[in-house]
C-alpha cells in the first residue's frame, strides 16, 4: 500500500502542527499550499476537497480528513513506529484533552482577533472581541503553563508526542496576539526545544 498523502496547508495556520507530525513520522507526503490572500480556500476546486473551506485537510487513499486533532491522531496511528502518541488509555485521553482545549478554546480566542465577523456583524461587537484577544490568550496559556507542562520537557512528561507539535504551533500565534511568551517560562522553554527539532525546522522551511 502506498503511503503517499497530500496535506493542504497555509502558512500561519494550525496546519503546521500536522506538517510537523508528518515530518516526525518521515511520511511520504505532498504539500499543497493554498493562497489565502487570493481566497483559494473558498474556490470551487478546494471546496470540493474540503467544504469547510479551511486548512488543514489531508487527502489519503481512503478519503479526505479535516480538523487538526483528527489529523494528528491519524498520523500518529498510521505511523506507529514514530511513537507520536501513546496507546495507554489514560495517556491517550490526556493527549486528546489537550488537543480539544487547543482546538475549541485557544484557537477560538485567537480567531476573535482576525475573524470576529464569524461571530458578530456589528463593528462595535467585533472590536470588543478583538480587544479581548490578548487577555484571553494570556489566560489560556497561563492554564497551559500550570496544567499541561508541570513536569518533563513535553506535554506528556518525558514522552514527545503530536501534542507538542500542536502546542508549539498555537504558541507561535502569541506574538501577533500581543502576548509575550516569555511570561510563561515552561511554554517558552518548550517552544525553544521544539524549534531545535529537525522535523520542526523542515516543516517551517516551506
Amino acid at each position: 500500500m502506498s503511503t503517499a498523502l497530500t496535506l493542504y496547508y497555509a502558512p500561519g495556520t494550525c496546519a503546521l502542527a500536522v506538517r510537523i507530525a508528518l515530518e516526525e513520522a518521515q511520511a511520504d507526503y505532498t504539500l499543497r499550499l493554498l493562497d489565502f490572500s487570493a481566497q483559494e480556500q473558498r474556490g470551487a476546486d478546494y471546496l470540493a476537497i474540503n467544504p469547510k473551506g479551511r486548512v488543514p485537510a489531508l487527502a489519503t487513499e481512503h478519503g479526505v480528513l479535516t480538523e487538526a486533532p483528527a489529523l494528528l491522531l491519524y498520523v500518529a496511528q498510521r505511523f506507529p513506529q514514530a511513537g507520536l502518541a501513546p496507546t495507554e488509555p489514560f495517556a491517550l485521553a490526556r493527549l486528546q484533552e489537550l488537543h480539544s482545549y487547543l482546538a475549541s478554546t485557544v484557537h477560538v480566542a485567537h480567531a476573535h482577533g482576525r475573524r470576529a465577523a464569524r461571530w458578530a456583524d456589528e463593528p462595535e461587537a467585533q472590536a470588543a472581541m478583538q480587544r479581548k484577544v490578548a487577555a484571553n490568550m494570556t489566560e489560556c496559556f497561563a492554564l497551559i503553563e500550570c496544567h499541561y507542562l508541570p513536569t518533563g520537557p513535553w506535554v506528556l512528561g518525558d514522552r514527545y508526542s503530536v501534542g507538542d507539535a500542536y502546542l508549539y504551533t498555537v504558541g507561535t500565534w502569541l506574538r501577533s496576539d500581543g502576548v509575550d511568551i516569555a511570561q510563561f517560562p515552561r511554554v517558552h522553554a518548550h517552544a525553544q526545544r521544539m524549534a531545535e527539532r529537525p522535523a520542526v525546522q523542515r516543516a517551517q522551511a516551506a
